[in-house]
């Protein structure tokens, strides 16, 4: 679970220990929704929900303010969450997916517009977080969360500050590395390595990719998402590619810890809020977005969730001033490092993705399960480029994305 970020809960206190609803702006606009409920998908550990240090329970405080109920559920990769919303087995009303996810599901209409005239606190979303390439008319998204994925590594644990994703391959810390379980993220560790974009749909270069990851494997503790807190705070690890605000809050636990951006480049992302297509409680969604946006309620995540933020209100508030100073959520324009979106990708990329990942994840440690998995690339790599010209004259299709 992640660990409030105490550095910094002293200087909140003061704002937010007496919270009340009277705090929040636009009181009257959260009326008319009283004994309904709404379907809240979010990741885990994205959300404040405590009291203590000055913080505040967001959907207790929603509830409280609004008389809707709110059922809260969590997912643990944007992987793990789209089939859920593709194949229609429950009904959410709020999910805050990553950019490249947004985008496949605006292709595939499994979003509902968000009107953002009708949400008041929309005028805290910041002109640098508008407009983005996976929403350009801001039509179905909020944004909620800004982070950068770097190297997560324990000082006492590893010889030399690393400078490259290439310490993921280092043998003598062999049994004490982590990977991130994430078929996008664990791929663009491999792809910044080998140069290639991370939105690359070129075969061949997915091949050299998974060969890679595969090469990889035996020198794995295992692949991880969130039980990553648990053993890098405890240190039972050395290394792991993971995100920056989960970062920030293991080395409050965990002062041994350090991060790196790696000079091959790292992705960087914007999670947002939407609105399924399957959603029953349109009215309360939109409440709840704009509650979200309220500053005092987005300074409380910034401060729980540890990432940058798109919200003026939070940017301009004095308690965040040293947060902003952090040169892992904000780094300098001297040290920025190279960044890229990931962007939706097609069809067939998305289904070799798919089909290498799973390889890669059930392969065993020994030399012929590598080899094999060397084999099963290559074949792989004919098999869609065969598909390929097969299927020319159908990309009209292209857009009906497997489930993943």
């Amino acid at each position: 679970m992640k660990k409030i970020f105490y550095l910094f809960s002293v200087l909140i206190t003061v704002c937010l220990v007496s919270f009340s609803a009277s705090a929040y702006e636009n009181e009257d606009f959260y009326k008319g929704s009283e004994g309904t409920t709404i379907n809240v998908f979010n990741w885990g550990e994205y959300i404040s929900d405590t009291y203590e240090d000055g913080l505040i329970d967001v959907n207790a405080e929603f509830e409280k303010l609004t008389g809707i109920r709110v059922n809260y559920v969590t997912y643990e990769s944007n992987e793990d969450m789209y089939p859920k919303i593709k194949n229609g087995g429950a009904s959410y009303d709020i999910i805050i997916p990553s950019d490249y996810m947004i985008e496949r599901m605006i292709d595939e209409d499994m979003l509902l517009p968000v009107d953002v005239s009708s949400i008041p606190n929309y005028k805290y979303i910041s002109e640098d977080y508008r407009n983005m390439y996976f929403d350009p008319e801001n039509r179905y998204s909020v944004p909620y969360n800004v982070g950068m994925v770097g190297l997560i590594y324990n000082t006492k644990m590893v010889e030399e500050r690393p400078t490259s994703w290439t310490a993921l391959w280092d043998e003598r810390y062999a049994g004490k590395i982590l990977m991130i379980d994430n078929p996008r993220d664990a791929f663009a560790v491999a792809q910044k390595i080998l140069g290639y974009s991370l939105n690359s749909t070129d075969e061949k270069e997915l091949s050299d990719v998974a060969q890679l990851l595969v090469e990889q494997k035996p020198l794995l503790q295992g692949y991880v998402m969130d039980e990553i807190f648990n053993k890098m705070e405890s240190g039972e690890a050395a290394m792991v590619p993971y995100y920056v605000g989960d970062f920030i809050l293991m080395q409050s636990v965990n002062p041994d810890l350090d991060f790196v951006y790696p000079k091959e480049g790292v992705n960087i992302f914007v999670d947002s809020i939407c609105i399924p297509e399957c959603a029953q409680n349109y009215d309360a969604a939109i409440k709840y977005i704009n509650f979200l946006l309220d500053p005092e309620v987005a300074l409380s995540n910034a401060f729980y969730i540890g990432y940058a933020t798109p919200n003026t209100g939070v940017l301009e508030h004095p308690d965040y001033e040293e947060m902003k100073n952090n040169p892992y959520l904000y780094p300098t324009e001297e040290n920025m490092p190279d960044t890229e979106y990931f962007h939706n990708l097609p069809r067939e990329t998305l289904t070799m993705f798919s089909d290498l990942w799973s390889e890669i994840r059930i392969h065993g440690t020994d030399n012929t399960h590598i080899y094999v998995g060397f084999a099963f690339v290559a074949v792989i790599s004919v098999a869609f480029a065969v598909k390929k010209a097969i299927t020319k004259k159908r990309r009209e299709y292209w857009y009906n994305f497997p489930e993943q």
